[in-house]
């Protein structure tokens, strides 16, 4: 398959869902409004207590919700009562948002995975064989990639880097994340998503034979620019359209 005439290249991607202030991240409006507009959507899962697969950005529940602890120790039935920013939109989890695109737009599902590897990654696993649409999978720990690449051979899967300003980690991880140096005996990713403000860079430049996407792009002058070196945009804050 030559991945430079597929969606990965030719449709633009909704960072999140297409989100505004009644429709927040990762919130089944968001989605439903990218399906609207034709885009495709990148979210991130997460695993609950019950090994729910929850669809859900961060490990603290403070930003999103306005409600103190972690997403991790909660269960399915906790998701509906808690409101996102305001709104009267819940934390959905993988299996409600397969249900509502239903194969109508891809999906780029990013692995937030932290922790030991393979419980959360057989769950999507199961979630994802049976689906009729298209999709990928993508995660910055390249052992989570690792696990599809053994366990789910033919999901595309991609490998998302950046150069973790800010981030606390230590100086052999970042030494390691940053230039991708476990794609060739780890990871072996189908395609590449890396920060936006760090691209161009010499790390992305040894991978010219895969897609390369651009994350979170946020504003029409910053797509103008990145655009130069990207094949395409993981967005959000405007539409890539206008």
């Amino acid at each position: 398959m030559d991945l430079f005439k597929t969606w990965l290249v030719e449709t633009p991607i909704a960072h999140r869902g297409l989100h505004s202030k009644t429709a927040p991240e990762n919130s089944l409006a968001a989605f439903a409004a990218a399906v609207q507009k034709g885009y495709a959507i990148e979210l991130d899962v997460q695993l609950l207590a019950d090994d729910t697969v929850a669809v859900f950005h961060d490990e603290s529940l403070a930003r999103m919700t306005g409600n103190d602890g972690y997403l991790k120790y909660l269960n399915k039935e906790d998701l509906k009562s808690l409101k996102l920013a305001g709104t009267k939109e819940f934390i959905p989890t993988l299996a409600e948002v397969l249900a509502l695109v239903d194969g109508k737009v891809p999906l780029l599902i990013e692995i937030k995975n932290k922790y030991k590897v393979g419980k959360l990654e057989q769950r999507v696993i199961d979630l994802l064989k049976n689906y009729h649409g298209d999709f990928a999978v993508q995660s910055f720990n390249p052992y989570s990639l690792s696990y599809f690449k053994k366990h789910a051979p033919n999901f595309l899967r991609g490998q998302l880097s950046g150069f973790f300003k800010g981030e606390k980690l230590g100086w052999l991880k970042r030494f390691m994340l940053k230039g991708m140096r476990l794609n060739k005996k780890v990871s072996e990713p189908h395609f590449i998503a890396y920060e936006a403000v760090a691209l161009p860079n010499r790390y992305v430049k040894k991978y010219k034979n895969l897609p390369l996407l651009a994350w979170a792009v946020k504003s029409k002058e910053e797509y103008l620019e990145v655009v130069k070196h990207c094949d395409n945009v993981i967005f959000e804050n405007f539409d890539p359209e206008i």
